[in-house]
Formats: structure tokens, C-alpha cells, sequence
């Protein structure tokens, strides 16, 4: 196992009619912001029952956050925040809301561009704090310091992460998930199982303890993920699901391993590129990640193979065969193509994903740092 540093702070308040205990988390003399997306949770009743619980607090609202947050509108949120001198945010909704969220905590308080923190690295020194209440399981955002954010002008997608953007505490209630579309519910799944098998399905590092909780994480996904998909209000496989999503990227599964994230590099051009739904950009993505790279997987794909899918017998070859296709067939399951020609988008983003990634010095990626221009373009060519 590798040496790791573990700190977690967030406060969890899991379960049915949680989000009334907001307003104790909160101080009093907070000046508030709500921020929220399209306007579902007006129609789902979260809406109603955030400014209830809230209806003692100085409260302003910022809506309109887009799925894959864009630099463009968060900065209009910065500017209200700051005008309003407004010191606390929370976000309500999904994974987007909640990294459209972070960044505006960073870049309200932050001296010069912005963007700078995402395309420079620019030091993070302070943050207004934060909150949130998640509708869509799906990113982990709820319990992790990442956010990724995209610029139109520029057709980017860039990741950043902070301790300061930790939300103080995150309110899961699955019953605020039972009026989303299948679409996203099954995008949240393969978006959880990814961020799983990125810290997964590297090399094998002496951490059974690790590998076990990814594996029960993977397990359990395959399990309730087609059960909430095909009944949206059973609350204990909602509940199952939610509690995953969290689980697969709060740090946990991470510790002492190596981790891979290629796949997510890669998705991020193609979103950028073409605006694919995030999570079915992975789907995409990792199948031919894992062919490419079978070589230098091989210990954790058999072992992949044996404690996830059950695959047992035969070659070494034919079992990582089989759990390829097993991942695919998954993905294919939960309605979520694994081919770009699904998006009517061709061989040619080969090419490009590998130059845009070549022109920001990204192209060392994987646990090996091998993964090359090169490869990038024999992935995708094989995701065609």
C-alpha cells in the first residue's frame, strides 16, 4: 500500500425529510445564496422545502446553472454574490449545480481571472463556504473538493480541486430523486461505476481492504442500478444507489492506490467537443481503455473479472475478454451507447481529443503515465 494523507470533513445528513435539519447547519446571521439549475426542484418540491427550512435566513437565489456549468454563468453568480456581499452558498441539485457551485466559492473572494483556476492552476488562499443538497447521485461532488467546469468561448472543460471547496455538510435524501428522468438516473450508475473503476482497475498495490470496498461498490451498482432504473420510487435501492455514488468518490476507495482517470481526460474533450452527456462519454471511453491498456491491467482485470463479473474459466485472454464485454453489455443495459457512432461522430475526433490534449501538456496519463497522444487516438479509433 502507498503512504496517503486522509481528511474528509463533510457532514452527511442521510435519509427521508433531512433537509428540514438545514437551518440548524446554517448560521443565523448567514447571508445566503441558493443556487440551483433548470428549475426541477421547484417542480419536485425541494424547492418549497429549502425556503422553509430556511425561512429565518437572509436568502437570495441564483437558477440557471447548466448541466457541464459553464464559466460564463457561474461568473454572473460571483457578481451577484459579491454585490450582495452574500457569504454562504447552497447548492441544490445535481453534481453540476454542485461544481458550478465550488468554483463560484473559490472565485468569489479570488483577486484577478477567475478561469485562472482551472487553466493555470492559480492558488486557491480562501473560499465562501458551502453546502448542498443533492438531487441526482451521480459525481460524489457532495463529498469531495473536485468540480470541473466549461468555457464556451473557448470549448474547453477543465477540473479543479481545493480543500476549501469541502461542503460543510451535504443533505442526501432519496426521495428528492424519485422524479428524475431515466436518463439521468442511468448516467449517474456508470458515472459512479467509472469513478470506481478509476481508482480500481490500475495495478495491483497490496490493498485488499481497498479493493474490496471498489468491488462492493461495483457489485452493488450492477445490482441496484437496473432495479432503480425500472422502479424510480423504491426507496431502498434509491437509497442503495445514492449512498454509492457518494461513496465512489469521497476519497475512501482512493487511499494508498494508484489511480488511473484517462478515461475522464478523455470524456472531458469529447463533452467539450460535442456535448455528449458526461457520463456516457465514459461509457465509451472505458471499454476501449480497458483493451488498449490490457497489457499493463492484466493482474486487476482477472481479478476484475473473478470477484465482479464471476468469470472463472478460461484463458487469461478470454477472461479479460469477457469482462470487457461484461462492462460493455452493463453500460449497454442501463440505455447508455458505448460507441461514438451513437453521436453520429466519426474517426476523426481521434485526432483532434489527441491534439487538445497534446496542447496542454496532458498527454502522460494513467497510473503509468504512458498513455500517449498516441494512444489516445488508438482509443478512440477503437470506440468508434
Amino acid at each position: 500500500m502507498q503512504n496517503f494523507s486522509f481528511q474528509n470533513p463533510v457532514k452527511l445528513l442521510f435519509g427521508k425529510g433531512q433537509i428540514a435539519n438545514i437551518a440548524g447547519e446554517i448560521p443565523t446571521t448567514a447571508r445566503v445564496l441558493m443556487t440551483y439549475g433548470g428549475g426541477s426542484i421547484k417542480a419536485n418540491g425541494v424547492y418549497d422545502q429549502v425556503k422553509a427550512a430556511l425561512a429565518q435566513h437572509t436568502l437570495m437565489e441564483f437558477g440557471g446553472i447548466e448541466p457541464n456549468p459553464r464559466y460564463e454563468t457561474l461568473m454572473k453568480a460571483v457578481e451577484l454574490a459579491r454585490a450582495e456581499k452574500l457569504d454562504y452558498l447552497l447548492a441544490v441539485g445535481g453534481g453540476s449545480v454542485l461544481d458550478g457551485t465550488k468554483f463560484i466559492a473559490a472565485a468569489i473572494p479570488f483577486v484577478g481571472e477567475p478561469w485562472d483556476i482551472l487553466s493555470k492552476a492559480a492558488p486557491i488562499t480562501s473560499a465562501v463556504p458551502l453546502a448542498s443538497v443533492l438531487t441526482l447521485p451521480a459525481t460524489g461532488s457532495e463529498m469531495n473538493t473536485f468540480a470541473v467546469i466549461s468555457r464556451n468561448s473557448t470549448h474547453e472543460k477543465l477540473a479543479f480541486g481545493h480543500p476549501l471547496v469541502y461542503p460543510k455538510f451535504s443533505v442526501l435524501d432519496p426521495e428528492t430523486t424519485f422524479t428524475l428522468p431515466p436518463r439521468q438516473i442511468a448516467n449517474g450508475v456508470v458515472d459512479a461505476f467509472t469513478h470506481t473503476m478509476e481508482q480500481y482497475l490500475t495495478y495491483p498495490a497490496d490493498a485488499p481492504l481497498q479493493d474490496r470496498f471498489a468491488e462492493s461498490i461495483l457489485k452493488t451498482l450492477i445490482e441496484e442500478g437496473p432495479k432503480t432504473l425500472a422502479n424510480p420510487t423504491d426507496y431502498t435501492s434509491r437509497a442503495n444507489f445514492m449512498w454509492c455514488a457518494t461513496m465512489a468518490l469521497n476519497g475512501i476507495i482512493g487511499c494508498g492506490v494508484p489511480q488511473d482517470w484517462a478515461t475522464h481526460m478523455i470524456g472531458h474533450e469529447l463533452t467539450a467537443l460535442h456535448e455528449i452527456d458526461h457520463a456516457r462519454t465514459l461509457a465509451i471511453v472505458l471499454p476501449s481503455i480497458m483493451h488498449v491498456k490490457r497489457d499493463t491491467k492484466q493482474g486487476k482485470l482477472l481479478q476484475y473479472a473473478e470477484r465482479v463479473w464471476d468469470i472463472r474459466t478460461g484463458t487469461d485472454a478470454e477472461r479479460i475478454d469477457a469482462a470487457i464485454a461484461a462492462t460493455r453489455k452493463f453500460f449497454e443495459s442501463m440505455g447508455l451507447p458505448t460507441r461514438l457512432n451513437a453521436y453520429n461522430v466519426g474517426e476523426e475526433v481521434a485526432g483532434i481529443v489527441a491534439d487538445r490534449l497534446s496542447s496542454r501538456g496532458e498527454v502522460a496519463l494513467g497510473e503509468h503515465k504512458d498513455i500517449t497522444a498516441q494512444t489516445v487516438r488508438d482509443i478512440l479509433r477503437m470506440s468508434i
